[in-house]
């Protein structure tokens, strides 16, 4: 019998790893996909258009927090729950996806991990609904892979911070009602600060002319001697490992997100090679289409197995930073490499928007350079396998 996709490929019966809960929260996350994303999203992104609609959409169907505990408005479900979630808003478009792993891992997490109960009854809510949109402040125009370098600083006035800086690259940011920013204060150390739309002196200009990405909005932080109150200061973290605590959130978000990506140009070119007739037979009928399309499923189920097993580690809070790392690079490198093969078997077609694949291929590369870039996952590895760091 030929081997059927039942909505996703799993040759592996990886579903049987699953709960009831976990298939239906994919159901669920499918059905709203294919509902309010699939539809409209190569008009979307031909346009650069983000429908801001989306956020109170994507606060209703549960995507926002859905590790957060219940009492905060979060869903309360498990990390393989948040993993799905990830997985099936990218087989939409990975731009819809940044804006809801952004708000989730980078905005509602650190408030809620590092927070004070006030913050967090007075945010979390409000974020998890989708009432409000947030973004993470920490690259940088001049510090990209090494945070550690930041210059956004904050000058402690009494009664409240005033901080100065910017950041660049930050998704959501354009349309943001609230910011978690990082900066440095006066004796060098990092410390992280929600900041509001309406504070005098923030602004958030948004970056145009993006061949990427192209349905999400992307902005910068611009602080010009802005009054951030004491009681924004997020009091249970210092140093650098706040904000590296939320990329590990979130690049473990991208590890199951970016399947989604690769699944989708994977059936497109499955379907295609079915439909398209050349030399009197189906291009699937020939031995390099098949090759491609082996291949193209051998590496969507090792990284399907990859992140399961991560997934796994992560609810008995067992994962390293440098676990998630791997899976990260792991998954958004195979799922580049699968747009590309899938645009060869659509052909000239595969350039086209009747077709996901160009698409997703040009918002891969993006997330193959965002919360640390490919490279930088390298070394990650490398550093924890010999013990050198080769950063510096």
């Amino acid at each position: 019998m030929a081997y059927e996709s039942t909505g996703a490929p799993d040759y592996y019966n990886i579903d049987d790893l699953l709960t009831e809960e976990h298939k239906l929260i994919r159901q669920t996350m499918r059905d709203f996909v294919k509902r309010e994303i699939s539809p409209c999203i190569e008009k979307w992104a031909q346009d650069a258009h983000f429908p801001s609609e989306i956020v109170k959409k994507f606060g209703d169907v549960g995507a926002f927090g859905p590790t957060i505990p219940t009492e905060y408005g979060g869903g309360g479900l498990d990390y393989i729950s948040y993993g799905i979630i990830m997985q099936e808003i990218e087989r939409g478009d990975s731009g819809m996806r940044s804006t809801a792993s952004v708000q989730g891992s980078l905005v509602m997490y650190p408030i809620y991990k590092y927070g004070s109960e006030e913050q967090r009854n007075k945010y979390l809510p409000k974020l998890a609904s989708g009432e409000w949109l947030g973004c993470f402040g920490l690259t940088e125009p001049d510090f990209g892979s090494n945070p550690g370098g930041m210059v956004t600083n904050i000058k402690d006035m009494g009664d409240h911070y005033l901080l100065n800086g910017s950041k660049m690259w930050i998704s959501n940011s354009p349309e943001c009602q609230v910011a978690v920013v990082w900066a440095k204060n006066e004796e060098g150390r990092i410390k992280g600060l929600i900041v509001e739309r309406g504070m005098e002196g923030f602004s958030t200009p948004e970056i145009h002319n993006k061949w990427s990405l192209r349905a999400s909005c992307t902005g910068e932080l611009v602080f010009d001697n802005v009054k951030v109150p004491k009681e924004n200061l997020l009091p249970n973290v210092d140093g650098l490992r706040g904000p590296l605590g939320c990329l590990d959130s979130a690049r473990y978000g991208i590890s199951w997100g970016a399947i989604g990506a690769a699944i989708d140009c994977y059936e497109s070119a499955l379907k295609y090679s079915k439909e398209r007739i050349q030399f009197d037979k189906p291009i699937g009928g020939f031995q390099l289409t098949q090759k491609k399309l082996a291949e193209m499923l051998t590496e969507i189920t090792k990284a399907q197995l990859m992140v399961w097993r991560l997934g796994t580690l992560m609810n008995e809070g067992k994962a390293t930073t440098q676990q998630i790392s791997m899976a990260k690079r792991n998954s958004v490198d195979m799922a580049l490499h699968i747009a590309r093969e899938a645009r060869q078997i659509h052909g000239g077609m595969g350039i086209t928007g009747e077709y996901p694949i160009m698409r997703h291929m040009m918002n891969l590369e993006s997330v193959i350079t965002y919360e640390g870039t490919h490279d930088i996952h390298l070394l990650i590895t490398g550093a924890d396998i010999t013990g050198i760091q080769a950063f510096k």
